[in-house]
């Protein structure tokens, strides 16, 4: 679903804490493994495609977990519409990690996104933090 453009796209920019949620061998939950976001939200803290369009160099994805290095990345659109995230260390599309209906989830504090990583689990990660961008 595409989401409406905004006068200044750059000032909608947000940056997006992901972290773990409860699963089994985390009860709780993990603040140790996670997503960092650079992307656009619209108003109602939706991915806005139209933004991402003329921003997707600035669109990026960090995830950590322990006792793995970071990986770096970015936010993609895959064919079918599909939301995911491209490191350029994985090389093919294949390696993605896709979310699971990212267009529909809003990232705003104490909701709650999946996505499937490249050892294709699903996880779900809690949205901890969204902060502007100056």
């Amino acid at each position: 679903m595409s989401r409406t453009l905004a006068s200044s796209p750059e000032a909608r920019l947000r940056h997006i804490h992901l972290l773990l949620a409860r699963e089994p061998g985390h009860p709780d939950g993990s603040s140790r493994e996670g997503y960092e976001l650079i992307a656009p939200l619209d108003a109602e803290g939706h991915l806005d495609e139209t933004a991402w369009r003329s921003l997707k160099d600035k669109c990026r994805v960090k995830r950590f977990a322990e006792q793995e290095a970071d990986q770096i990345g970015h936010i993609v659109r895959k064919p079918g519409g599909h939301w995911a995230f491209h490191y350029d260390i994985h090389g093919s599309i294949e390696n993605d990690e896709t979310g699971y209906r990212l267009a529909s989830h809003r990232f705003v504090p104490g909701e709650y996104v999946s996505i499937k990583e490249r050892d294709g689990e699903l996880k779900t990660f809690r949205v901890a933090a969204v902060l502007e961008l100056e």
